[in-house]
């Protein structure tokens, strides 16, 4: 076959999602302003003198790494989208990222939890007024990046779910940004009720107690972007339902499905190899026409073998 023939007939593996620049550009947005208030947190409460300053501007890092982590994945999954070293495309690199991000947020869970039980055993004297005005900052910059990174084509679930029917369009380092920016957010809400209810009762237990909270909290929603990223990047089946709805278009009338594989590739992207054995074979381009009203199916590979027995039958004869 000539060259110009194989060029033809050679299609692109590009797997992004279809808001993947929109995306991109909102989670700059948000590493951009996130490190500009992580820096002002820490001069200013060295230059002041504020201990409480500098450790929400340090622990404000944590995120500002993590989002970058989120922006970097997209630029990287853009820029080589077209490179053949890739067999399936770049699609799945938001779920590493997002798989990255959950680990991070699990080590930002322990360390609130490990602050939380030492000050409970060691109570820490709190300036409330000068921490106060603090976590409002810091509760303000958060919704505002909470807003740059809903995703608003998907509901975003940060709870954990039995099955592994995954949203197979949802963009999961989207998701794992969005995660982050709401954690931190709960952070700061937990933490103007503790100093709050602190400055008025006098309970300096309170601060510490919620903190524990909110560990577990930021804790159960990092196991479950780890369990939604991980079977992707296990490449585990999809959707249940769409894996019975192709097994029904494809068998009927002699056809059987022997082997299938659906993966998801990237956001909105899936890939299938199907082998069918059947009585009368047809061409596999009659079998991908078959499977064309089943929405998101983005490489399909068909085999088709013919039954043995009809062919014994067949040679008999």
């Amino acid at each position: 076959m000539h060259h110009h023939s194989i060029q033809r007939w050679r299609h692109e593996h590009v797997f992004l999602g279809e808001r993947h620049q929109g995306h991109e550009r909102r989670t700059w947005l948000v590493v951009a302003l996130t490190a500009v208030t992580m820096i002002a947190e820490i001069v200013g409460g060295t230059l002041f003198g504020s201990v409480a300053l500098v450790a929400d501007g340090w622990h404000m890092s944590t995120h500002a790494a993590a989002l970058a982590i989120a922006a970097l994945a997209y630029r990287f999954a853009r820029t080589y989208a077209h490179d053949p070293r890739f067999s399936f495309g770049t699609g799945k690199l938001g779920e590493l990222a997002g798989f990255t991000s959950a680990a991070i947020l699990a080590v930002v869970a322990v360390l609130i939890a490990y602050e939380s039980v030492a000050r409970l055993v060691s109570p820490v004297a709190i300036s409330f007024m000068q921490a106060l005005p603090i976590a409002v900052i810091g509760l303000g910059v958060n919704l505002a990046c909470a807003w740059l990174l809903h995703d608003h084509g998907h509901e975003h679930h940060v709870h954990g779910d039995g099955d592994h029917d995954h949203d197979h369009h949802g963009d999961t380092n989207i998701r794992a940004a969005y995660v982050h920016v709401l954690a931190d957010a709960l952070t700061s809400v937990l933490a103007i009720v503790a100093l709050v209810a602190g400055r008025i009762y006098g309970w300096v237990w309170l601060d510490p107690a919620i903190g524990l909270v909110g560990a577990a909290v930021i804790a159960a929603w990092s196991v479950s972007l780890m369990r939604s990223a991980g079977a992707v990047l296990l490449d585990m089946v999809p959707s249940s339902a769409l894996e019975t709805l192709v097994r029904e278009t494809l068998q009927g009338e002699g056809d059987r499905v022997t082997d299938l594989h659906v993966w998801r590739l990237g956001p909105g992207h899936m890939g299938l190899i199907v082998a069918v054995v059947t009585d009368t074979p047809l061409p596999p381009d009659a079998y991908k026409a078959r499977l064309t009203g089943i929405g998101g199916l983005s490489h399909v590979t068909v085999e088709v073998h013919p039954c043995p027995d009809h062919r014994r039958m067949h040679l008999a004869a």
